[in-house]
């Protein structure tokens, strides 16, 4: 299974979305077994690390996230993973832009995909730390679900039936 974790500027959200996939998923059974990477829709970031505010977030929270570095969204990404989830419906929107009619079933919204409330998760690039605070633990209450999904779901492709 691969899972790519779009927001707009791959250097708040989405980033903090894999770290946070990430060490769920390396603390699991499915350790190795899935991939997850991200990506933005939009280019200004290329090749950045992320916020430092995003850093220090998830440092806080025992995720390294510095090695990350930004990445446009492209429409080969729609070939190389099984799902493209957003963070909100503007990345929704123009995720699905990109892909053709195949790739567009397998776009979501991140949490509503996680099977949480919600559909949007909140830039915090304009806010204070408290708002990189509260998208942490939406992303990590977002990837304890992913976990949970693909540990139990016969047709994740991770677990044999």
């Amino acid at each position: 299974m691969k899972l790519l974790l779009v927001c707009l500027g791959n250097i708040c959200r989405s980033p903090m979305a894999e770290g946070a996939l990430r060490a769920r998923l390396q603390a699991s059974p499915l350790a190795g077994r899935v991939q997850v990477d991200s990506a933005g829709t939009g280019d200004w970031h290329v090749g950045e690390p992320p916020d430092r505010r995003a850093i220090a977030c998830a440092a806080r929270h025992g995720v390294d996230i510095s090695g990350l570095r930004a990445r446009q969204l492209q429409a080969a990404d729609f070939d190389r993973f099984d799902w493209v989830l957003c963070a909100d419906e503007a990345n929704l929107r123009d995720a699905g832009r990109l892909a053709d009619a195949q790739g567009r079933d397998r776009l979501a919204l991140y949490l509503p995909w996680a099977a949480l409330r919600g559909g949007a998760i909140p830039d915090p690039y304009t806010g204070g730390q408290d708002h990189f605070e509260q998208v942490w633990t939406m992303v990590d209450d977002a990837a304890k679900s992913v976990v949970a999904r693909l540990l139990h779901d016969a047709d994740s492709g991770i677990i044999e039936p």
